[in-house]
This record gives structure tokens, sequence and C-alpha cells, in this order.
């Protein structure tokens, strides 16, 4: 379970990955929920991204129904629920998105194109001061595939399913009546506490 929210958080930095330069489109440029195969460190499961483009809200639904994360990029700030429990999890963007600072140092390089899940997307290389590989990116900036390594760990997720279209604006609020829980010391992509 560990490796696999791992992988997902790995997921979840990747729409941070380049706006700048000679570099993809990442954010969506229109609504769109994509479904993926994600394999890292011996296991698989399927996840399912929906992305509301106009707030720049994604909303990851983690493997097996277990819960979800919504990463609110407008506004840098996050949260975790946990479904069996009921509970709600802050998890600030810095935390969420933590490899967000390698990829705004990562070199880019233009590879060719590739057809998944029945969508064209072009291949980008990508190098960062602790991660690297290359991910395929439609033209309105969804990524169909990724792969590659972040501190130390190898992942590679690849879209099954692309639907466009409108996402129901609740799937991305906070859910009411769940309690709050702290975030655990030792998630993965989680700092140390500033001292008091």
């Amino acid at each position: 379970m560990r490796t696999m929210l791992a992988a997902a958080l790995f997921a979840a930095a990747l729409p941070v990955v380049a706006q700048a330069q000679d570099r993809p489109q990442i954010f969506p440029t229109r609504d769109v929920a994509v479904t993926y195969r994600v394999a890292g460190q011996g296991q698989q499961a399927e996840l399912t991204m929906q992305w509301q483009a106009a707030t720049r809200m994604m909303r990851m639904n983690m493997p097996g129904g277990v819960g979800y994360m919504v990463a609110d990029h407008q506004n840098q700030r996050g949260f975790m629920v946990m479904e069996a429990m009921r509970t709600i999890m802050d998890v600030p963007m810095a935390q969420a998105a933590g490899m967000q600072r390698d990829f705004e140092n990562a070199r880019f390089t233009r590879g060719g194109t590739e057809k998944i899940a029945g969508t064209d997307c072009t291949v980008w290389r990508y190098q960062g001061p602790s991660q690297s590989g290359e991910a395929c990116i439609t033209a309105d900036g969804v990524m169909l595939r990724a792969q590659g390594q972040a501190e130390g760990q190898q992942g590679r997720m690849e879209a099954v399913r692309v639907a466009y279209g409108t996402q129901d604006p609740a799937q991305f609020q906070r859910p009411q009546g769940y309690q709050s829980m702290q975030m655990p010391q030792g998630m993965p992509g989680q700092r140390p506490a500033a001292p008091r």
C-alpha cells in the first residue's frame, strides 16, 4: 500500500513538471478523466485521475477504492480522504507534490509521438537533480504515460482509458462529516516539522 501511495504521489507531482521553456503543456486545458495502470516495486494497480481544467483541480482516486486525494494547483493546497476510516487529512502541496522542485530545474528533450489509449501524445524526456524519466503528453496537456526514477524508486503508469467531458465540481470538494487527522510521520513526500 505504501509503495502504491508513493507511486500515486509521484503521479500527482507530474502535472507540475513544466511551464516555462520548450516544455509540454502539462495542466489539461479541458476537463478529463484518465484511468491509469500503475506499476512500481513489483506491485500493480489501477487509479483514476480527474481534472477540472478551469480551476486546475485534480482528483486522484486511490487503487482499491480506499480513498482519494484532491490537489488544488491554483491555490497550492490539497487533502486526502480515507473512506474506510471516514477521515480527511490536509496535504500541503509542498508535500503532496514534493518532487515539483526537481521538475522546476529539469531539462526536457522532445521525442517522437505515440498513440496511447487511442489518443496521440508527444514523448518528453526529463532529467532533474534527483529524478529522471519520460512522459508522453497530449497537445492539450493530458499525461498518458510516464516512467521514471525518483528518490531511488522506479515507477510506471500508462493510460488505459481517456474520457473527455465535464467533471462534477462536487468531486473536488471536501466531504462533510469526516474526522480530521494529522499526516503521519514518514508519509511519502513529508517534510520534517519545523521546531517551535
